[in-house]
């Protein structure tokens, strides 16, 4: 059966789901969507989610299930949450060693406040943060750690998401920033060059 762009959505949005659990690596990840975008038939959808649990309950074609707590507890081996994952309303995240990404950019947000308890030794935290997500540091001890924050507020955009970090981080940096630029939005940015003899 050929596939409709309804049902290349819902398996986009599955693959975007899986990779924020940790099921799919970034690799995997784009490798999969670019095939998702181009397959034509149903079966070649299916393919790609077979070793992936279903979503959960959607409404609008993302999913909104959120678990009141979401708990992580990781050492050595890197933790990312990129995509369209859900958000808790609060996240335990217990760290050791290994590198911990939390992008909200895409994050399907359920709560006006997300606590997250920070209980992390070593290497860094990083925190995407798109314009109407505010992350506040107040709330974490450092201890042989550095924060860099790199936020940049913008009065126009309403808050959507304010992300609390409580608890303590030692050694190595927590890192707010915003996302990174597509090469579009560069050359955008860039200004015109001029005319020879200008």
């Amino acid at each position: 059966m050929r596939a409709s762009h309804a049902d290349r959505d819902r398996v986009v949005d599955q693959l975007s789901g899986a990779a924020g659990e940790g099921r799919l690596t970034a690799d995997e990840l784009d490798q999969r969507l670019e095939a998702a975008l181009s397959a034509r038939t149903v079966g070649e959808l299916a393919e790609l989610t077979a070793d992936l649990p279903p979503l959960p309950v959607l409404a609008g074609g993302i999913a909104t299930e959120a678990k009141d707590v979401l708990r992580i507890e990781q050492s050595f081996s890197p933790v990312e949450r990129v995509g369209r994952w859900v958000l808790p309303r609060r996240l335990e995240l217990c760290a050791q060693w290994c590198e911990v990404t939390l992008d909200f950019t895409q994050a399907v947000i359920t709560h006006d406040t997300l606590q997250i308890d920070v209980n992390m030794q070593g290497k860094n935290l990083t925190l995407v943060a798109a314009p109407g997500i505010v992350v506040d540091t107040d709330g974490l001890s450092l201890a042989f750690a550095k924060l860099k924050d790199h936020q940049a507020p913008d009065p126009d955009v309403p808050i959507a998401l304010r992300v609390e970090l409580v608890g303590t981080k030692a050694f190595g940096r927590v890192i707010v920033r915003q996302p990174r630029r597509t090469a579009a939005r560069w050359l955008l940015r860039k200004p015109a060059s001029l005319p020879a003899g200008h």
